[in-house]
């Protein structure tokens, strides 16, 4: 059942073994959880990528231009086309809005990424 087991990542001993949920060395004391070392060695394949309207992969900080007019709730005008949001966050957002921006004018905001084009 040891030979199962991974090695300590900080001592390299050979000699883990497992205290419930956690991995531990008896040489150095330290502790992790197994699937934290799992992980490290695999790329982690639950991540979404969020892509523009036209297919650019997007990421926290860059820079993206509104591609169509958006009506704001309880503001007489609208987003015009060609507004530049910059600084842009990637969040998990509600009923398709995965990008929390802050928009010159309009102030905080969340918007779809299917509404926006990279620049």
């Amino acid at each position: 059942m040891t030979d199962s087991l991974p090695p300590c990542p900080t001592c390299s001993s050979e000699y883990t073994y497992e205290m419930g949920a956690l991995l531990v060395c008896p040489e150095c004391a330290h502790e992790w959880e197994p699937t934290s070392a799992d992980e490290a060695s695999e790329p982690d394949s639950t991540e979404t990528v969020v892509t523009d309207a036209v297919g650019n992969v997007l990421a926290d900080g860059d820079t993206v231009t509104v591609i169509k007019d958006l009506k704001v709730k309880g503001s007489p005008t609208a987003i015009k086309v060609g507004t530049k949001v910059r600084n842009i966050r990637l969040i998990d957002g509600v009923d398709g809005h995965d990008i929390d921006c802050k928009v010159d004018g309009f102030g905080a905001m969340q918007l779809k990424s299917s509404v926006v084009k990279k620049v």
